[in-house]
């Protein structure tokens, strides 16, 4: 037994290394894009954050999540991440509150991967 052949590094990291998520309560919006290689949070906004809170009378809608979606779209482009991949849990389906986060993120100029 020799010593196991060297296997390349995925390149699905170097692809795509940032991924956004979302999640929904009966109360907040929250979408994040973790950086995968590092596993940590890259930019986040959530409707539960006291700067957006107070502009939104309700946090849960199709039109908040469309809201927090372009304020993630913006934080994405001053951090300098262009482009992002959607990751969507098995029980979402791309409607609703998801599209209009995803959209939004690409109006503010992010690309989908």
């Amino acid at each position: 037994m020799g010593i196991p052949p060297v296997r390349p590094p995925r390149i699905i990291k170097y692809l795509k290394p940032y991924v956004l998520k979302m999640h929904f309560t009966n109360k907040f919006v929250t979408a994040q894009v973790i950086h995968t290689p590092t596993a940590t949070v890259a930019s986040s906004a959530s409707s539960q954050e006291k700067a957006l809170r107070e502009s939104m009378e309700i946090r849960r809608d199709v039109a908040a999540a469309a809201k927090i979606g372009k304020i993630l779209g913006e934080r994405l482009l001053l951090k300098n991440i262009p482009a992002v991949s959607v990751q969507l849990k098995k029980e979402q389906k791309y409607h609703g509150k998801v599209k209009a986060v995803v959209d939004s993120v690409v109006e503010a100029g992010v690309k989908l991967l």
